[in-house]
């Protein structure tokens, strides 16, 4: 059967783009921003993202397109006969359904809350009704439900119809929605009155800030972020290089990806940073920003349900360009596994990702009993633990490998596909930096993953 192909590069792009993109841009990138020193904190994270997860996002690519396949048979074509290496493409999977038990719930979160926001149900409440609102919403399961369900099937729904006429088409639509709306709501956040101090405390660099919280505390805080940023590790970058043609190279293709990326991110402390300073409210992290901080800030502003309506649909669609790329890669999987077609693994996959996403919703409820890392974490959290902190970091490690290794693919072969066509290559001499000290950068995430948690 013919592989499907992308349409265009700014569909490949933009789709790439998308599965980066998250809610972690937006309730993550800002807040440890501000927390680490401003402008310090993002030149250390640009250069953790220049020397790690550049390269990082070109291996995923090149296997995806050296081989053709999805995540689960790319390396049967790419390894030598007898090899073990595909193992990790069934881990890859694996980590695209754990990634979706949760991620499903907080995107179906997001549209709830444009629901709530767009109907005024946020309209004169105080600060403690806000909180209950969230609260309350926590403590439903059938709402949950509701919405995870519907993120699921819109989700499959949009990739049945096919790479391009589905996933390409809705991405590109959705992606540059969410450009457009980024910017406005900076806009308006940096329009307000007393925006100016927080735009200070958010970009300028403030080195006595970082020495404060401690260099290395920062620097291992960017190094995250520049990892966790790109989804790298279970091959949902890898999903879009085997779409794509031969014309341009994979390091420039990876640039533009990271670009976006950040862009999104710099510009969502663009939107929350002023607004925050503007009402003398403190920035948090997590939920709390998204559904508590803001809420309360759009009560404040001048057209805030207008304002408060647009900023969820922004973080309906950076939840849903993720979901939409991950399902993508799940679906691929599914089909080389099973010779399925399209629509028929879609609507199996329907099912079993509903069911899947079911203890990240009753963990906040009828499972709220069952805490993994003590007190005020749930189910959610300790499937974001083994995504983030074991199968990302690990499965990077692997894909690294198998690319710079003479017992893997090999670095002659991965060089020649990342360097074919046109646009920024890959320096041959990098060779020694990605086969000894990258992997160490890799390890040094993974044990202090490990370590936050449990020490």
């Amino acid at each position: 059967m013919e592989r499907e192909k992308l349409s265009s590069r700014l569909g490949f792009i933009l789709i790439s783009a998308g599965c980066a993109i998250g809610i972690g841009n937006v309730w993550k990138f800002p807040y440890i921003t501000g927390l680490y020193g401003g402008g310090a904190f993002v030149l250390i994270y640009l250069f953790f993202l220049i020397i790690m997860g550049i390269p990082m996002m070109t291996v995923e690519f090149a296997i995806g397109r050296a081989s053709r396949k999805s995540p689960v048979r790319s390396y049967m074509v790419l390894e030598k006969p007898g090899q073990k290496w595909h193992l990790h493409g069934y881990m890859a999977l694996i980590g695209n359904y754990l990634l979706m038990m949760f991620y499903t719930t907080v995107s179906g979160w997001m549209l709830h809350y444009f629901y709530l926001t767009a109907k005024g149900a946020f309209e004169g409440a105080d600060v403690q009704q806000v909180e209950n609102i969230f609260a309350n919403m926590l403590s439903q399961p059938a709402v949950m439900a509701f919405w995870m369900i519907l993120v699921v099937i819109v989700g499959f729904g949009i990739c049945s119809v096919g790479i391009q006429k589905g996933v390409e088409k809705v991405t590109k639509v959705m992606m540059l929605a969410l450009f457009a709306l980024i910017i406005v709501l900076a806009i308006n956040s940096m329009t307000l009155k007393g925006s100016s101090e927080g735009l200070k405390f958010y970009l300028l660099p403030d080195f006595e800030r970082m020495k404060e919280i401690g260099v290395g505390t920062t620097f291992v805080a960017a190094m995250n972020q520049a990892f966790f940023t790109l989804s790298l590790g279970i091959g949902a970058m890898a999903i879009f290089g085997s779409y794509i043609d031969k014309k341009h190279t994979l390091p420039g293709e990876s640039v533009r990806v990271a670009v976006l990326d950040t862009f999104v991110a710099i510009f969502s402390g663009l939107i929350i940073f002023p607004a925050c300073f503007s009402y003398g409210v403190n920035p948090d992290s997590g939920p709390n920003l998204i559904f508590v901080t803001l809420p309360n800030i759009f009560n404040h502003m001048p057209a805030g349900r207008l304002w408060g309506s647009l900023f969820f649909i922004f973080m309906a669609f950076a939840a849903l360009s993720t979901v939409i790329a991950v399902f993508e890669n799940i679906i691929s999987c599914t089909i080389d596994m099973t010779g399925w077609s399209r629509k028929k693994a879609s609507a199996i996959n329907i099912v079993l990702m509903i069911v899947l996403s079911l203890p990240c919703v009753l963990g906040y409820n009828l499972l709220a009993g069952f805490k993994p890392f003590g007190d005020n974490s749930a189910v959610l959290d300790l499937e974001d633990f083994l995504v983030s902190n074991i199968f990302l970091p690990l499965g990077s490690l692997i894909y690294l490998l198998f690319c710079v290794s003479k017992h893997g693919w090999g670095w002659d072969n991965f060089l020649k596909e990342a360097n074919t066509g046109t646009g920024l290559k890959m320096a041959s001499w990098l060779r020694i930096y990605m086969k000894y000290i990258l992997p160490v950068i890799i390890l040094i995430i993974f044990f202090f993953g490990i370590k936050d948690k449990f020490f």
